[in-house]
């Protein structure tokens, strides 16, 4: 059996290989066309070429699986060419990992304390600076809230990579914003435990590894109002869901200022979704998927 995560021209090797042996091929719908735009420079262009490639790939493979089931819509009304079987498992989240950590939370507040005003209420988010993440909707709310500080965490090492728009926001934040670009864990798990929430402004994403993650630090979470999300997260009961700067803004103010009368059960009910997707129990469906193949290939 081959499972392929990756979308590079090695993995349509592997796939072809794998085929000839008669092993049978899975496929992790990770990329896609939508999930790809407004990333890197020139992705607007070279995006129909990645989902004309995708869907080879896709089409190719014996089995697929998707993160979140607004995937696996996506890739059978776009991508596929003819009906095939798609089992949704999500990415997952270590929550033993990514809690609130006391102690880690005192080593990030004295590593950024001169860097910034650590009596500031703290807005965090993560993931690399693109444009479809929401960058520079972020931007706007970080100078509309002008009174709490906001982080950006996210490997700086794609700089170059990206158009010249975003890199200007980048090097020219407003004063209460900063890109600290990719830290150790240890400093990551302290900012979730220093923030009042995490702020995730994305317009396409498959699931989203930092919403578990957030959700298991049981940090209040203030997302997008996407399609992803529509059936496993739900506004006012495991997170704060929002479509304009003005919306996240009022949402971030009233966790901030403790106008949420329920946010203790929001907090513990969000952190069941992260406990049913704890690694461990991914693990278990996988277990299960590569079983279920391994028998259909035996009969």
């Amino acid at each position: 059996m081959a499972h392929i995560n990756t979308v590079a021209l090695k993995s349509y090797e592997v796939l072809k290989q794998a085929k000839k042996k008669g092993k049978p091929v899975i496929y992790h719908t990770h990329t896609t066309y939508e999930d790809f735009r407004g990333s890197i420079k020139g992705s607007y262009v070279l995006s129909p070429i990645i989902k004309f490639w995708t869907k080879k790939l896709y089409n190719e493979a014996d089995y697929l699986i998707s993160p979140s089931e607004y995937t696996k819509n996506l890739i059978k009304s776009k991508y596929l060419e003819k009906e095939k079987e798609i089992r949704v498992i999500s990415n997952g989240v270590n929550i033993n990992k990514f809690n609130k950590n006391e102690v880690l939370k005192e080593k990030f507040l004295n590593e950024y304390k001169s860097v910034y005003d650590i009596n500031k209420p703290l807005i965090i988010t993560a993931g690399l600076p693109f444009e479809r993440k929401g960058i520079k909707d972020f931007v706007k709310v970080a100078q509309e809230c002008s009174d709490y500080q906001f982080l950006w965490f996210g490997s700086s090492s794609v700089k170059s990579m990206l158009p010249d728009k975003i890199q200007k926001i980048i090097e020219n934040p407003p004063k209460n914003l900063i890109f600290p670009g990719y830290v150790d864990k240890d400093i990551l798990i302290g900012a979730f435990s220093a923030a009042k929430a995490f702020l995730f402004m994305t317009y396409e994403e498959n699931e989203g590894i930092v919403v578990l993650e957030a959700l298991s630090a049981k940090l209040p979470l203030v997302v997008r109002d996407i399609p992803v999300y529509e059936d496993w997260l739900e506004d006012g009961k495991t997170c704060f869901k929002a479509r304009t700067n003005e919306e996240f803004c009022e949402k971030i103010r009233n966790i901030v200022e403790n106008n949420v009368e329920n946010l203790d059960e929001i907090i513990e009910t969000a952190y069941n979704i992260a406990v049913e997707r704890d690694l461990l129990n991914i693990g278990k469906k996988y277990k299960e998927y590569y079983e279920y193949i391994l028998n259909q290939k035996n009969k």
